[in-house]
């Protein structure tokens, strides 16, 4: 009987201090100290979240910077998602992350590259196809990347300047300001941030 209570003693003790203590204590200190980034890193626009500086999206106007290709259209529904259920009832079947995991060898990669690349540069005239940096026609393993390179960002400045009336100069302020630099100075590789970028754009739009 002593064994069996010292037993459910431990167990009670461990449930309490691992099931409710601890994780209120990290919730806490998470928000206390990185409040931000235990909330998802939102962004705010005019008092309204409008996504999140770690989660990429499409952007298809011709005005604001485009970000990488994604497998998964940054997790989000499209008409095409729904699919029939058992009733044969449609219902969005639901979206992930991850990447379409295609070989190099694979036609299907071939010729999705070589319609993004007419894509691109039907978009941005003056601009060779071999001048096209390698993240804008390729998409990360996540399919959720929110940052391209800042040359992925400059090489489209032509284009958005002449779609937003916003000088080439503005813009390149606008790559420096949401450019990122290495983590502690070596880690990682440069990285600019399109969603903060595009939004700085729209502000100055109105």
């Amino acid at each position: 009987m002593k064994v069996f209570l010292r037993a459910i003693t431990v167990t009670i003790a461990l449930f309490i201090l691992c099931g409710f203590i601890y994780p209120l204590a990290m919730t806490g200190i998470s928000q206390l100290v990185f409040h931000k980034q235990a909330n998802g890193s939102i962004v705010e626009s005019n008092g309204r979240a409008v996504g999140s500086e770690l989660l990429g999206q499409n952007f298809t106007d011709a005005r604001f910077f485009h970000g990488r290709i994604s497998a998964v259209n940054y997790n989000t529904y499209k008409p095409e998602d729904k699919v029939p259920d058992k009733d044969g009832k449609t219902a969005y079947s639901g979206v992930s992350s991850g990447s379409a995991n295609l070989a190099p060898s694979n036609p299907a990669l071939t010729e999705r590259v070589k319609k993004d690349i007419e894509t691109f540069l039907i978009a941005n005239p003056g601009i060779k196809k071999e001048d096209i940096p390698a993240d804008l026609l390729t998409s990360s393993g996540s399919g959720l990347d929110p940052n391209i390179s800042p040359e992925a960002a400059r090489i489209q400045i032509p284009a958005i300047s002449k779609a937003s009336g916003l000088s080439s100069k503005e813009l390149e302020g606008i790559v420096d300001k949401y450019t990122n630099g290495r983590a502690l100075g070596i880690f990682g590789e440069p990285r600019f941030n399109v969603l903060k970028a595009n939004l700085e754009i729209l502000g100055r739009l109105k």
